[in-house]
């Protein structure tokens, strides 16, 4: 067992624990049933361990990375899947005294932001809605069928999204910060998601993909779409591809 499979075994452990009421540090037993809540009984999917070294540097990454708009429909594998959602949102620091210290800063480890992937082309994954659990590096399936066609009409009609074969939304639920920080949390929220989007960006790059930021977008719709909760609000969509 590496260190990544340790931490996740150590994760599950420590979840389940404060779900009878052991009271350990950091975890937030409301924010785990609320997680649990908001998605559906679809499948769960293990996704790879995360590869800690890439082939490229940080500084080629950033000095490489562009914002792309026409993709090649060619499937990513899960292993690229993996990376660009760890990337995003994964835990780095498994220490539950910690809090479970993500890829990006969030204000008081507050965690404001949820990621949902648009999946068109992955390989052994179904094409649906999926959403990611940083904690145990999962997806759960939320909505079958190929959606993004009708994502990228969501997205004012930007429809070289839909040649992409995945598309990446960033959402926040505000009151998990607002909650600590008053109406500051919404500003807090919005600084949060440029620093995943960031990461994402940089991951793309790394793995030979492009990608670009989406904030054009009818709200609803695709809140909609995804089945988002209540409360839960679309800020960005990122589509990712071969160029």
């Amino acid at each position: 067992m590496n260190q990544f499979e340790d931490s996740i075994s150590r994760r599950r452990f420590i979840r389940a624990a404060a779900g009878v009421g052991l009271g350990l540090v950091g975890i937030s037993v409301a924010g785990c049933i609320e997680r649990e809540e908001m998605v559906q009984n679809g499948g769960v999917t293990m996704l790879p361990n995360p590869r800690l070294k890439g082939d490229i540097s940080l500084e080629e990454a950033i000095k490489g990375r562009r914002s792309e708009r026409s993709f090649k429909d060619i499937a990513l594998t899960k292993e690229q899947l993996s990376q660009l959602l760890w990337s995003a949102q994964g835990i780095t620091d498994p220490d539950p005294g910690r809090r479970f210290f993500r890829a990006a800063p969030s204000a008081g480890a507050q965690y404001p932001l949820d990621i949902y992937v648009v999946v068109g082309g992955v390989e052994e994954l179904g094409v649906g809605v999926y959403h990611y659990d940083p904690h145990e590096h999962s997806t759960r399936l939320l909505v079958e069928g190929d959606l993004r066609e009708p994502l990228a009409r969501a997205c004012v009609a930007q429809m070289f999204m839909a040649d992409a074969p995945i598309s990446i939304v960033i959402t926040a639920e505000y009151g998990r910060i607002t909650d600590r920080y008053g109406n500051r949390g919404v500003r807090y929220a919005h600084m949060e998601v440029g620093h995943v989007g960031q990461n994402i960006h940089l991951q793309a790059e790394a793995l030979g993909l492009g990608t670009v930021v989406i904030g054009a977008f009818m709200d609803d719709e695709v809140a909609e779409l995804l089945h988002l909760p209540r409360g839960h609000e679309p800020l960005y969509v990122m589509p990712v591809g071969y160029l």
